[in-house]
């Protein structure tokens, strides 16, 4: 499954990539997400690893995470695995005048039998996933137009 999503910020890109990367205030600023919790010594970056929970068709669902590639104010990677699916998270920015194009994509590969068994079921949940990444980066756009928070 693949599911792409976009946005333009009105704000600068630097402040819009900090906004997007910091995850010590995802809790405050993406309302699905109810816990997170860092679990590398590396907060923002590289090789910062983190436990997240947040509520998916109704359900609390917790997943470990991991940055795999950080480029400040162009790009970063998230990678997780879990029930025997990769899922691989790409967020680009782009200064587009005064403002910010945020391009995000995802994407789920079954790695097991049973994963591929079950990835046919999974593609009727794509439109919900695509809801949630574009609430979430709704919640994150809002806080990247506000100002400091």
């Amino acid at each position: 499954m693949d599911v792409s999503v976009s946005k333009e910020v009105n704000a600068p890109i630097e402040r819009v990539f900090d906004v997007f990367s910091d995850l010590t205030k995802t809790e405050e600023r993406i309302e699905a997400i109810t816990k997170l919790e860092i679990l590398s010594d590396v907060k923002q970056g590289k090789g910062t690893r983190w436990r997240e929970t947040r509520v998916m068709f109704g359900r609390e669902a917790t997943e470990e995470m991991e940055i795999s590639v950080f480029e400040p104010n162009k790009s970063y990677e998230v990678v997780a695995e879990s029930r025997g699916m990769k899922y691989h998270s790409v967020y680009s920015f782009a200064p587009q005048g005064d403002a910010t194009r945020v391009d995000m994509t995802f994407s789920g590969t079954p790695m097991t039998f049973a994963a591929k068994l079950m990835s046919p079921i999974g593609s009727l949940f794509k439109g919900t996933v695509r809801k949630a990444l574009e609430a979430d980066m709704e919640q994150l756009k809002t806080v990247c137009e506000a100002g400091s928070q």
